[in-house]
């Protein structure tokens, strides 16, 4: 038996023929990367977090774990604490991370080891003093 289209309905419907009508006035020709593989899908596994993944890194984003997110910022107070316009401020950048690093010996977060101990203030302006000499 086969079905009939009821009179008054059309079988194509007002997306279709915009599609349509677009292919007939060769909109769709010459389009930038038709027929080509989508960007970023190489991968045949089904990941959940794909689109988390793929926006954290437009936007420069990353997830460490508390420990390794804390050695990337002792890094970056040293490096800070090296450029400091005065002795005062190195003081401060590095009684600022140590203050951290004694939170996170204490009370270890879940993950790596921290793998730190608080940086010695006095040497830390010694050498800050010493780069500024020389």
């Amino acid at each position: 038996m086969t079905e009939r289209k009821p009179p008054g309905v059309s079988f194509e419907s007002w997306v279709d023929r915009q599609i349509r009508e677009a292919e007939a006035r060769g909109e769709f020709t010459d389009l930038p990367g038709a027929g080509k593989p989508l960007p970023e899908v190489t991968d045949t596994s089904y990941d959940e977090l794909w689109w988390i993944k793929r926006k954290m890194a437009r936007e420069g984003l990353s997830v460490l774990p508390p420990t390794l997110a804390l050695r990337k910022e002792a890094e970056d107070a040293l490096a800070a604490a090296s450029a400091a316009p005065s002795e005062r401020a190195v003081r401060r950048i590095v009684e600022d991370i140590n203050a951290k690093i004694r939170e996170v010996m204490f009370k270890p977060p879940p993950g790596p080891p921290l793998g730190l101990k608080p940086y010695d203030v006095d040497e830390i302006v010694r050498d800050w003093r010493e780069r500024r000499a020389g």
